[in-house]
């Protein structure tokens, strides 16, 4: 069993920068493949990055360039640098990991991103 708990969530200005970071608790976080995703109400959660337990990273189209994944398998942490935020990055974003065994899915409760002047 794996939790997530995320954090670095807040209201910042268009153009601005934050830093989420997910913690997660339990054995193996090494062989999870962690992403991140975000939802806003009325839309369905959209996949914003990944980062293998190989350290490969991959992001969706609208935040390459923007927003970059890493994790820290020492802490048992990922972490997403979100830069040059815009309105449209309005939203909750979930952490989400994934063991070797289908049935190691699990997912955090999220942190609320708002950006707006």
């Amino acid at each position: 069993q794996v939790r997530l708990v995320e954090s670095g969530g807040g209201l910042v200005q268009p153009g601005g920068s934050l830093t989420l970071s997910c913690a997660a608790s339990g054995s193996g976080f090494r062989a999870y493949d962690m992403a991140w995703y975000r939802q806003t109400p009325g839309w369905e959660r959209e996949l914003v990055a990944i980062i293998t337990r190989r350290g490969s990273t991959n992001y969706a189209d609208y935040v390459k360039g923007r927003f970059t994944m890493s994790r820290d398998n020492a802490k048992s942490t990922v972490y997403l640098q979100l830069n040059s935020l815009k309105p449209e990055d309005t939203a909750v974003y979930y952490c989400r990991a994934n063991g070797p065994i289908v049935e190691q899915d699990y997912w955090g409760k999220g942190t609320l991103v708002t950006v707006s002047s």
